[in-house]
């Protein structure tokens, strides 16, 4: 296949450079830093710099933007995505911002579009902390519509497998964002919160694992993270009040000096992740 791979940051450019190390499909790349589409060739994670030319040859168009920088793009690239008669996938960490718009246009100029989310990344962005190896083991997140062809899904599930994914989750935008509120984005507000306290600044030689993961992904760019938590603020908000409501009768317990109810929030807590599962 021809794929282009449209924003060369760290999930952009970990697709162009594992889809250039595991598979035999042609990348042509874009991204508005010069810089990093030099060294993207250089490096071999794209074949050609992307061309209107070249985007009409497409079967596989993969814009991993920022919501809002996605619509613009795809708005303005709409007809000749429409000639090329390829599949868009945008890459945005929310959905029901996103694929409103881009299935609209998809509709009206005539080519297939379906909304995904990679379950992976870094606290570290750009294109030098891409990997060929960011996606192994990861799930694909996709939101198929009335729309979806089933050729089409069968054409992203070879390529997703083929780069690293273990597998596709479906999804509606509404649940993913629902979902994502939690997972995501309520994680790094409790990261950045909670590294705010004058004591992470006497930390050195008192801090673990603990310290480690709680504040891993309080390194993020807030531009990016600003809009996508807007974009989602119903979702995001509703879990930020929740978590508040949670952590109250851990404090009401610390200052009545109570035992019993503290071994109670702490069992809970337990409890509440056996059944979570995972990691």
């Amino acid at each position: 296949m021809n794929i282009a791979v449209i924003g060369l940051g760290l999930i952009g450019g970990s697709y162009a450079k594992s889809t250039k190390s595991r598979t035999l499909h042609t990348v042509y790349g874009y991204d508005l830093d010069q810089e990093v589409m030099m060294f993207a060739r250089m490096t071999g994670a794209m074949d050609k710099a992307l061309t209107d030319e070249l985007l009409e040859t497409c079967d596989l168009v993969i814009v991993a933007l920022r919501p809002g920088a996605a619509i613009a793009w795809t708005k303005a690239h709409a007809e000749v995505l429409g000639r090329g008669k390829c599949t868009v996938v945008d890459i945005c960490g929310v959905k029901r911002a996103v694929c409103t718009e881009m299935g609209a246009l998809a509709e009206q100029y005539g080519y297939y579009y379906i909304g995904g989310h990679p379950m992976a990344g870094k606290e570290t962005g750009g294109f030098v902390n891409s990997t060929d190896s960011l996606f192994d083991g990861a799930s694909m997140i996709l939101t198929p519509d009335a729309r979806t062809d089933l050729n089409m899904l069968e054409l992203l599930k070879n390529y997703f497998t083929d780069i690293g994914f273990a597998h596709l989750t479906f999804s509606t935008p509404d649940e993913h964002d629902r979902i994502i509120a939690y997972t995501s984005q309520l994680a790094h507000i409790v990261s950045g919160a909670y590294v705010k306290s004058p004591t992470a600044q006497k930390r050195r030689g008192f801090s673990a694992g603990s310290f480690r993961d709680l504040t891993r992904v309080a390194r993020l760019d807030e531009n990016m993270w600003t809009e996508l938590m807007l974009d989602n603020r119903e979702y995001l908000a509703e879990e930020l009040r929740i978590l508040i409501d949670n952590l109250k009768p851990y404090l009401e317990a610390l200052e009545n000096n109570d035992a019993d109810a503290l071994r109670e929030c702490l069992k809970e807590g337990r409890i509440a992740k056996a059944s979570a599962g995972g990691n």
